[in-house]
């Protein structure tokens, strides 16, 4: 029973199970949550971002002794890296699939600090690599949909 509730939250109610761009895919729930049910709400936003955020290091580190070390399969460090993403960015169709895409990209290139971050023990290493890329891709983020709002692009 305890290796089926690890199993489930560390793979994002199994959504990194995908045999392709996993972390992708178990992206996707996340940023539907956000935008479908959070609908730019912050202060829930935030709750979300923070509780997923220790959540997926207690989860991640204990999935990890039936998954392996950074397993592909555990997406949960993603949901806790897409909420931040999106914390503060103004809702819209358009700036949420902007978090995303940065999300995504800064994820897979890991620019330093999150190369380091990743390589913290256990549950710390998955989800702190994460973080570091939703902020990123925040950052990023927020600089595009300055930049076109002020050239009107």
């Amino acid at each position: 029973m305890k290796r089926i509730f690890f199993q489930t939250l560390a793979s994002g109610f199994y959504s990194g199970y995908s045999p392709i761009v996993s972390g992708t895919t178990g992206t996707v729930p996340a940023w539907l949550i956000a935008y479908y049910l959070i609908g730019g709400n912050l202060s829930t936003l935030a709750g979300v971002a923070v509780i997923t955020t220790v959540l997926s290091i207690w989860i991640a580190g204990e999935a990890e002794n039936f998954y392996g070390h950074d397993s592909k399969k555990i997406v949960i460090d993603e949901w806790a890296g897409m909420f931040i993403a999106l914390l503060f960015v103004p809702f819209s169709l358009t700036n949420y699939a902007i978090a995303f895409v940065a999300f995504r990209i800064f994820d897979v290139i890991k620019i330093p600090p999150a190369a380091q971050a990743e390589r913290l023990p256990r549950g710390w290493g998955v989800t702190m690599d994460d973080v570091v890329a939703g902020i990123q891709a925040n950052l990023a983020t927020q600089i595009v949909i300055f930049v076109i709002g002020y050239y009107g692009a």
